[in-house]
């Protein structure tokens, strides 16, 4: 496949999945508030954090290794071997559901029965799940891997609706089940994914379609792990390099959930405060998941597969460089410019948007301030995103082993520097930290990236430099929501809350208006893709 044919599907990948992440952002939204009229702080606070942290820990440490190794280079390879070596993952599923939940069940905290019901019911019921979704890893990845676009919409689609949908009905119905709501939830989410992809599959395979694509797999019975005479039962290179990305996600999950183990571990908030900090949480990410995380895994399939892992800049397709230089400052420059208007707008309306959405339970307290240091600590997830995903893409073995040195010094550092801020600032700590966190793991890729294109004409880094008259509006905009913020935000009604409104909403079209005129090629490049 031609890296221009790779770049047009790798972006209507990237575009169909942020589209659905709005979906699930929004519903995630609608029913955060819709439950915290129905339900107490400590259960939202215990699915969110506990339960949910045992969930993605479980499948994080499965597959996350085995899904960059085997999405690395061509889809032309021997599917048989890399088909073999994915279904290791749920072996891998059990064993890490099996000693993280008796961890969950035995050395943690048990919530109080009488506000927390049926806790141990629901760490049976989340690490059962994780178990039911890793049974699709085969399929996820060779439908990633050959840019079925439409299937993970849908797929993704109706389990969010369904999962929905039943936990609506249930909170209304029975709220005294408590965590057995989350838990039938949580199943039904991951049963409806993985039969998605396996219904497909058996429409799929063989049809006249698959045939016209010269798809590698020919019959559901090649996606079962199998044996083939005379040859090994994994892809070796495969397998290694898993090993090397497995020890590295090991770590990146401590960076990236550091704050929950922290809570979780340690107890440093209780279950209320856990429910409030989630909340906000959820509500700081929205863009963040829903825009950057689809971007993220998208591109890291497009560098994947125009470069070549392992290979410096001069022993690469020299036409492929370019591409991949452009389109690197260019995301770069789009994630820059989100990063940046949220954390100059999200300061002066995160009180507002709380009080709106979760009424004085949120807005008093340290509920504004969470929200504003998270409207600074998504900048920090912008770049990081785009910068790692390339790094990752091109590291060879030995500097993926190199780099897992690094994130374990990371790791023991950010997880200190947390406790003791969270002392110091309660949960506003687990933001600073975590910006500290990204900080580093920016300076890391960008030098990377910067020695990559060292010996080429191409200085992808440059989009990091938005224009200086996008600049000054960036920074006249936060002066004057500030001060809307001061003189009409948010005791004195709501005539003076829409007046604050319409100074921000004056100050963002002025920004949107001077980034279409200073920023032509990035305009152009997010039309034409």
């Amino acid at each position: 496949m031609a890296a221009q044919d790779v770049l047009g599907q790798t972006a209507r990948l990237a575009s169909s999945s942020a589209l659905l992440q709005v979906l699930f952002r929004v519903v995630t939204f609608g029913l955060n508030a819709f439950t915290l009229r129905y339900l107490s702080r400590e259960l939202i606070g215990v699915v969110n954090v506990r339960l949910t942290l045992l969930y993605s820990t479980v499948v994080f440490l499965a597959r996350e290794a085995f899904r960059r190794a085997c999405l690395s280079g061509s889809a032309k390879r021997n599917w048989t071997k890399t088909i073999n070596l994915l279904w290791l993952t749920v072996p891998l599923g059990v064993f890490w559901s099996l000693i993280l939940g008796l961890v969950w069940l035995h050395l943690l905290e048990v919530p109080d029965p009488s506000v927390v019901p049926h806790y141990q019911a629901g760490v049976v019921a989340f690490g059962l799940s994780a178990i039911i979704e890793l049974l699709g890893e085969p399929f996820w990845v060779l439908a990633q891997a050959h840019l079925f676009v439409r299937l993970k919409v849908i797929a993704e689609s109706l389990s969010v609706v369904s999962k929905c949908i039943l936990m609506v009905t249930l909170v209304i119905l029975y709220p005294h089940w408590g965590l057995y709501i989350f838990s039938l939830a949580q199943l039904l989410y991951v049963s409806v994914l993985v039969m998605c992809y396996v219904i497909y599959f058996v429409m799929f395979l063989g049809s006249p379609e698959a045939t016209k694509k010269s798809f590698p797999v020919a019959r559901m019975k090649a996606l079962l792990p199998s044996f083939v005479e005379d040859e090994t039962f994994v892809n070796w290179r495969e397998a290694r390099l898993t090993w090397s990305f497995f020890k590295q996600s090991f770590l990146k999950q401590i960076l990236t959930e550091g704050e929950r183990y922290v809570m979780t571990f340690l107890n440093v908030l209780n279950f209320g405060d856990q429910g409030v900090y989630d909340i906000v949480n959820n509500l700081g990410s929205l863009v963040a998941r829903f825009i950057f995380l689809p971007i993220e895994e998208s591109f890291y399939v497009f560098f994947a597969k125009v470069l070549e892992r392992g290979k410096s800049v001069k022993d690469q397709k020299q036409d492929d460089v370019a591409m991949a230089a452009n389109v690197l400052e260019l995301l770069l420059k789009l994630v820059l410019l989100i990063g940046l208007t949220i954390t100059v707008f999200g300061y002066a309306y995160s009180q507002l948007a709380l009080d709106i959405y979760g009424g004085s339970m949120l807005s008093s307290g340290t509920g504004p301030d969470l929200l504003r240091c998270y409207s600074l600590y998504v900048l920090f997830l912008a770049v990081n995103g785009v910068t790692e995903c390339f790094t990752s893409a091109l590291m060879c073995k030995e500097e993926v082993d190199r780099y897992n040195f690094v994130m374990l010094a990371l790791s023991f550092i950010f997880l200190c520097i947390s406790y003791f801020l969270t002392h110091w600032y309660g949960s506003v700590g687990f933001i600073l930290a975590n910006c500290f966190n990204m900080g580093i793991r920016i300076a890391h890729s960008t030098h990377y990236i910067y020695h990559f294109f060292r010996e080429s004409t191409h200085r992808p880094l440059r989009g990091l430099l938005p224009s200086p008259a996008l600049l000054l509006v960036y920074i006249s905009s936060a002066v004057l929501t500030a001060f809307s913020e001061v003189l009409f935000c948010c005791d004195k009604g709501w005539m003076a809350r829409l007046i604050h409104i319409s100074t921000g909403a004056l100050c963002l079209a002025a920004t949107l208006v001077t980034m279409f005129c200073s920023e032509t090629k990035l305009v152009h490049f997010v039309r034409s893709q």
